[in-house]
């Protein structure tokens, strides 16, 4: 895994409607692995390379209410970049290598992002 630093995202607080609204116009799906307490949004990179897809993460977790009834205030955490390979799974392993373009593309998804929740919240 690869955490994406200085996005602005880290610790953000954001009401779950207002969040799911957000990430939603940005491309970020919510994951189906939530619970009543956290969240995960994943934006889905193809690749060139046979059988390996990219993910930005942006996980969070509910400060108050709860992620199932839509009442939840999320505190985000540092976003993460990681790699799947097919058949195998999601890669989040320190040692990866992540072509410098990729890391540069996330960082202006993430700034792009971080500018609407900044709106948003304020």
């Amino acid at each position: 895994m690869m955490k994406i630093e200085n996005s602005g995202i880290d610790n953000k607080v954001v009401d779950i409607l207002t969040l799911n609204r957000i990430m939603g116009q940005h491309a970020f799906i919510l994951g189906e692995s939530w619970d009543y307490d956290r969240v995960t949004y994943d934006y889905k990179i193809n690749s060139q390379e046979k059988n390996v897809t990219y993910y930005i993460r942006v996980l969070g977790e509910a400060l108050e209410g709860d992620v199932d009834t839509k009442t939840a205030v999320i505190k985000l955490k540092t976003p993460l970049l990681g790699k799947h390979y097919y058949p195998h799974g999601i890669e989040y392993g320190e040692e990866e290598n992540f072509p410098k373009n990729l890391i540069e593309r996330s960082n202006e998804l993430l700034k792009n992002l971080n500018a609407d929740l900044e709106t948003a919240t304020n």
